[in-house]
């Protein structure tokens, strides 16, 4: 059931191209411990916390509305299975109204019941909700 899923959603004073943007600095927001380019279609990435990586290849882009953000390698060092993000994907939906976007991520293959959820439950909204809210409406994010 998608429902499932982990969502996130967050609402900010500021146009979705700009939203767009600042989801694309993921070492502002995310991980200092970053490599390659996460701004347009085809582009690959890779987040680093000591041991555990995941690495992202940006699977479809459409300006100022989505983008979907697809594992295309990991370790995740503290699990069992070391892969379990392995071809997950993180949507990013963005929708402006009235000078506010609203921000709706969604980590499909993150659901109750992986070994991951409950840590990557709280991490991801400790990202989104904390540092990627205070990157788009203070100007710095708080990344690890």
């Amino acid at each position: 059931m998608e429902a499932q899923n982990y969502h996130s959603s967050i609402s900010v004073p500021v146009s979705a191209d700009e939203a767009i943007n600042k989801i694309a600095r993921v070492s502002d927001w995310w991980a200092k411990n970053f490599e390659g380019s996460a701004q347009k279609l085809n582009d690959v990435f890779t987040v680093r916390f000591g041991e555990t990586f995941v690495t992202f290849k940006i699977a479809e882009f459409v300006p100022d509305k989505k983008i979907v953000w697809q594992v295309t390698d990991c370790y995740l060092h503290w699990l069992n299975d070391k892969k379990e993000w392995l071809d997950t994907k993180v949507v990013w939906e963005v929708t402006s109204q009235n000078n506010t976007t609203q921000i709706d991520m969604t980590h499909i293959g993150l659901v109750p019941g992986a070994e991951c959820y409950n840590d990557c439950f709280a991490g991801w909204t400790g990202h989104i909700q904390g540092s990627l809210y205070k990157l788009l409406t203070e100007g710095k994010g708080t990344p690890e």
